[in-house]
């Protein structure tokens, strides 16, 4: 495996960011370290928006990219039923949405006929059309860090892996009035 982005570069990646922020996520879970209070209180039945899912330097760096025409958007593939981390996902994208994120799903048996690269999962920033940042994880779901590609052919097949998935993905009130 190649040298890996992590902490504060992995951060720096998305200020260089001069167009659009493009995530094609298709894991079943996200060990976060930082979202544990927030799910253990979602699984608890607390579902208002703690400060944990509205705001913070994800958020505001999204909100002030909003701001200035560079755009984030991801894709989330997922498994149907919804596992609970899935379910915490959905409901914690109203903090991501808020601060000017798009976000669609995409159903993973839908996904992976279309073609996405969804078993195993593949998780990855297109970023300007330019750069792949490929998010690698251990065994547990926790980010280990991105590996930075330019190489045209790897660019290609995201630009296209993006096209279907946006394509054929709903916004997240559409997809939560399909379940």
């Amino acid at each position: 495996m190649a040298d890996l982005l992590t902490g504060d570069d992995f951060g720096a990646m998305f200020q260089d960011v001069r167009r659009y922020a493009f995530r094609l996520e298709t894991r079943n879970r996200y060990n976060v370290p930082d979202e544990r209070p927030s799910f253990e209180a979602f699984m608890a039945g607390r579902r208002e928006l703690d400060e944990s899912v509205r705001s913070g330097p994800w958020y505001d760096m999204t909100r002030q990219a909003a701001r200035e025409g560079r755009p984030f958007a991801r894709v989330r593939i997922v498994s149907t039923p919804l596992n609970d981390y899935s379910r915490y996902a959905l409901w914690a994208a109203q903090g991501n949405l808020a601060a000017g994120e798009e976000i669609r799903y995409l159903d993973r048996d839908r996904a992976e006929a279309l073609g996405l690269p969804v078993r195993p999962p593949h998780d990855a920033w297109l970023l300007d059309d330019e750069r792949i940042a490929v998010l690698h994880f251990d065994d547990e779901d926790q980010l280990l860090g991105a590996e930075l590609l330019d190489d045209p052919t790897t660019i290609e097949q995201h630009q296209a892996w993006r096209d279907i998935a946006w394509k054929t993905s709903v916004s997240r009130d559409e997809f939560l009035r399909s379940l």
